[in-house]
């Protein structure tokens, strides 16, 4: 995607179609895609879709919106890779809480060749669940994704060795919790396993068939999929903590959209990043990881950071909505009312 002539004449609407469809590809907590786009000649609205939320797991909405954060982002990353500079509007609506932001774009722009890599990652982006090797993760990798969440307004803590024991013991607890509730069992297997021919929740093929040798326990699914896990342990991992300073809504949108920063970043320099959101779900684990970060924020989410083996098959990545399932378009660009595209 650039500038060609063709993409500097077409309508701005097409441009925002384009970005919303590119979106789709955004993480979200068990692929949920909890968003919905509209479509309109002079801005691109997004919306949360309250019918894909946890509303066991997450009943306040947090991964909702880190979801719906990470999709905006990737619309705006969209925008740019066409030549245009997107401003967005967070909450705009006050008397509507699921209208996220509104993105305008008047600015015409060159396309970055950081924007365009950026861009071209998120087509190969997904979430692996498999060993790690003994490979460690370089550090000027976790600078850079420092400075891509840092660029979004929020903070990356890595945690220190010492750190690690305690994180182990939250995210076991965390799943401990989450599966002795018989409504939250019933709520994940809703949502995990299974092939998802409907192109929502994690399929069987990403979801290793036998646990791979972690000291910080991965998340219990209830059930063994498919995916090889491969050889090797997580001795090399490196664990952080994605932070900032509130913990309301506008604050947990701002994470989502540093959320994509960084594993776009992570996964143009060759880094594996596995999210934790166990821990965020359940309020005593929540508190915990809180006091890592001495009081200094609040935290979103704990993520992995590893190096797999590359040669090994890896997951064939989750299924997505089809665009007409999440992106509506203005009458006047299909000269009707109520369409999708």
């Amino acid at each position: 995607m650039g500038q060609s002539r063709s993409t500097q004449d077409r309508p701005l609407a097409a441009a925002f179609a384009e970005a919303a469809a590119a979106a789709r590809l955004a993480p979200s907590v068990h692929n949920t895609q909890p968003w919905r786009w509209q479509v309109e000649p002079e801005h691109l609205d997004l919306y949360a879709e309250r019918s894909r939320q946890l509303r066991v797991a997450d009943p306040h909405g947090r991964l909702l919106l880190l979801s719906c954060g990470a999709a905006l982002h990737h619309a705006r990353l969209a925008l740019l890779v066409q030549g245009w500079q997107p401003t967005v509007a967070r909450f705009p609506d006050e008397s509507d809480p699921d209208h996220l932001a509104r993105i305008t774009a008047t600015e015409r722009i060159p396309v970055s060749p950081d924007s365009m890599r950026l861009f071209q990652a998120a087509e190969i982006r997904h979430t692996d669940r498999r060993a790690l090797t003994d490979t460690r993760v370089p550090p000027q990798a976790l600078e850079t994704m420092r400075a891509a969440v840092e660029a979004e307004g929020n903070h990356l803590h890595v945690l220190r060795p010492d750190q690690i024991a305690d994180l182990a013991s939250a995210a076991a607890r965390a799943d401990a919790i989450e599966m002795a509730n018989p409504a939250q069992r019933a709520e994940m297997s809703a949502w995990v396993g299974g092939e998802r021919d409907q192109g929502l929740g994690v399929p069987d093929s990403a979801i290793p068939h036998t646990t791979p040798q972690t000291e910080v326990p991965l998340r219990d699914f209830g059930r063994a999929g498919t995916l090889d896990p491969g050889v090797g342990h997580d001795r090399n991992a490196v664990y952080g903590v994605l932070f900032g300073g509130g913990d309301e809504p506008p604050d947990w949108l701002r994470a989502g959209e540093a959320l994509s920063a960084l594993w776009l970043t992570a996964t143009e320099t060759g880094v594996s990043v596995l999210p934790f959101s166990s821990v965020i779900e359940v309020g005593a684990a929540r508190e915990r990881i809180r006091s890592m970060l001495a009081g200094v924020g609040q935290p979103y989410l704990v993520l992995r950071f590893g190096v797999v083996d590359s040669a090994s098959p890896g997951p064939t990545g989750t299924g997505r909505l089809a665009p007409e399932h999440v992106v509506r378009l203005p009458p006047s660009a299909t000269g009707q009312s109520d369409q999708r595209a």
